[in-house]
């Protein structure tokens, strides 16, 4: 999986540079706010991408790390960091299941819009709660699944064959599950729609055009038609996740 996650999301790395989405989705502003930063803080960032989401955080704390295991996105999280003038900022390869950092390293550990292309995400959180300090922040955002299993195979289906590197999106009550599991204290949760333009979604992994009409199909089909809402708007075609924004706590 790790292979593939390189391989599609290298060929991709400026396109996530330049998403809206990614670098500006409601669910960003939404983290930075309910986390509220400290000055002396060192974040770390899992699976960063382009950067977006600690470069956020770049600008209220001490120090960033940016990981991630492909050196494209890498190189344009660098880029974005060198035009906005970050001195605080610096980059990692580095796997989330395996992470290259002394415990209690961090006083904040971020994840966003990545989690569901882990291989093991209990073993992500076991490495985000080893890496923190006591009493550290563990800050997720994700695009969940509905809980009812056939309907949450319909959406993860959906979302492989868009992206093959995905892996799938667990559901919100997972997700507290598996942090509590490894000793967090979920402080708040909650979830909110993201509306997604079709056109894009699908261009920045180079869909085929055969690969395109699947997906449209299914979107028009139940049971993702209740689910994910499409529609046609002035941009286009357009249908509505859902992303979970999770806030915990390592204990003290």
């Amino acid at each position: 999986m790790s292979s593939l996650v390189q391989q599609k999301f290298g060929e991709e790395a400026a396109d996530y540079a330049a998403s809206a989405v990614h670098a500006k989705g409601k669910s960003l502003a939404r983290l930075v706010e309910l986390v509220d930063p400290k000055p002396s803080w060192r974040v770390l960032d899992i699976g960063t991408g382009a950067g977006h989401t600690a470069l956020a955080f770049a600008l209220r704390v001490a120090k960033v790390m940016a990981s991630d295991i492909t050196d494209a996105m890498l190189a344009e999280a660098n880029k974005l960091a060198a035009a906005r003038g970050l001195v605080n900022f610096r980059t990692a390869r580095a796997r989330a299941e395996d992470l290259p950092f002394p415990d209690m390293s961090f006083d904040l550990v971020t994840c966003r819009l990545a989690a569901h292309h882990f291989e093991d995400v209990a073993a992500f959180v076991a490495e985000a709660a080893r890496v923190l300090m006591p009493d550290g922040v563990f800050a997720l955002v994700d695009n969940i699944s509905p809980d009812e299993a056939e309907l949450a195979a319909a959406y993860n289906d959906f979302e492989k064959l868009r992206d093959p590197s995905h892996g799938r999106c667990s559901g919100l009550a997972e997700w507290t599950a598996l942090l509590g599991s490894a000793g967090f204290t979920v402080g708040h949760s909650e979830h909110m729609d993201q509306d997604i333009e079709f056109g894009p979604w699908v261009q920045r992994m180079r869909c085929a055009d055969s690969t395109i009409a699947r997906l449209k199909t299914m979107l028009a089909d139940e049971p993702l038609a209740s689910l994910l809402r499409p529609r046609e708007t002035e941009a286009g075609l357009v249908f509505t996740l859902q992303e979970a924004i999770v806030v915990a706590r390592k204990p003290a």
